[in-house]
């Protein structure tokens, strides 16, 4: 397997954003792909730790999707959101929100854009807008960063086996 390339989580103080950078060894089609399509999106999605079913995945402008996540022990954690905007291969907008915090309203908007590198090679960056500076930093506080690390070192596991 390769060396993984690395995750570039930036949250400046004050801000209710977080951005998250990486690149990927796979020509920017696949890796848009990988977030289209509920086959492949359910084999890299989450920590490793978790198993992935999706209730509703609509990969187009106006669609919906809900997946549900599943610990060792039972435990389910269920998060749902809507496609504004899906346009192959370069971008897509949705909503994200978790369904275990104690009040509803706590929704992100994510932008990822896909971008084409030489070497057939993509870079993914995510811009996600939370309602608050306190929303944000308790989704830094609630294990994200790992939560991503170990999502993009699947995807890049999958991208490796898929090209081969």
């Amino acid at each position: 397997m390769t060396k993984h390339n690395p995750t570039k989580i930036t949250a400046e103080p004050g801000k209710q954003e977080i951005i998250i950078m990486r690149e990927f060894d796979a020509p920017r089609e696949l890796v848009f792909k990988a977030f289209t399509d509920p086959d492949l999106y359910t084999q890299w999605i989450g920590p490793r730790e978790l198993t992935t079913s999706l209730e509703t995945f609509e990969s187009r402008n106006g669609g919906s999707w809900r997946y549900i996540q599943k610990d060792p022990e039972g435990n389910e954690y269920a998060f749902h959101g809507v496609n504004h905007e899906v346009a192959e291969p370069e971008r897509i907008i949705s909503t994200f929100e978790f369904e275990g915090l104690p009040e509803k309203g706590h929704v992100i908007l994510d932008t990822t854009r896909f971008e084409s590198l030489p070497g057939n090679r993509t870079k993914l960056t995510s811009h996600s807008v939370l309602q608050s500076v306190e929303d944000r930093d308790g989704m830094l506080q609630s294990g994200m960063e790992e939560g991503i690390n170990d999502s993009y070192d699947r995807l890049d596991e999958m991208l490796e086996r898929m090209l081969k």
